[in-house]
């Protein structure tokens, strides 16, 4: 583990925050690897392309792969297309997880608990961080709806990071994700500032679909339900 010292328990973090370790089985975790590989090979070569990200400050360590609508920028929005072809579903069973993982996590902390009956994900970012890659910390800000974030990791360790909704400052809490763990925020830390300072390469399991690096997904609900 990167810090053993960190609880590997069930576990509300701070209010809005909780982690739940090991959630995802080994054997799931592979098939979903398999299922986005074959999505990024559907997408390879066109605008949907997983790529790295050009930022203002420069372009991204991560590559992401977006489903069911794509973050694009200038200005920050979603989309549902681009360049005329439409951005992939989010498969079935990827929005059966992201909603099953959000009534476990609401078991542990109140302010989640009015959301799994009317959770509805429309949109999951796939992040791909090669070895050592991090992502600095930022709010997910670009959502009509106030559902939480659904996070998932399969492969190396990550240091997860969740600080105030004001600025990127100090108090933080810091959160190892292994493979298979889950991590949810919503209520009062919805627009926390969040990244990962850290990852530990060649920390992934044997049997994960991955040789190497970490993927992370993110489930979203862009639009509020009806």
């Amino acid at each position: 583990m990167l810090f053993d010292q960190l609880p590997r328990d069930d576990a509300r973090i701070t209010p809005g925050v909780v982690h739940l370790p090991g959630w995802l089985p080994l054997e799931r975790q592979a098939g979903i690897i398999t299922q986005l590989r074959d999505i990024a090979r559907d997408v390879a070569g066109t605008p949907l392309a997983m790529t790295r990200p050009q930022l203002k400050s420069g372009q991204m360590q991560v590559f992401m792969l977006h489903l069911g609508r794509m973050w694009a920028t200038n200005p920050y929005r979603y989309v549902t297309h681009a360049g005329g072809v439409r951005v992939p579903p989010v498969p079935d069973n990827l929005l059966q997880l992201a909603t099953e993982a959000l009534r476990a996590a609401a078991l542990y902390d109140e302010s989640l608990s009015q959301w799994p009956a009317t959770f509805r994900p429309d949109m999951a970012l796939v992040n791909y961080y090669p070895p050592g890659a991090t992502m600095g910390m930022h709010q997910d800000r670009n959502e009509n709806s106030p559902a939480p974030i659904v996070s998932l990791s399969i492969g190396d360790e990550a240091l997860f990071r969740i600080g105030g909704t004001e600025n990127r400052n100090k108090p933080w809490d810091d959160v190892t994700l292994a493979s298979g763990d889950v991590i949810v925020f919503g209520g009062p830390k919805r627009l926390a500032f969040h990244g990962v300072p850290k990852t530990r390469p060649d920390t992934l399991p044997e049997g994960c679909g991955l040789k190497e690096g970490r993927i992370n997904i993110t489930f979203r609900q862009v639009e509020n339900s009806h």
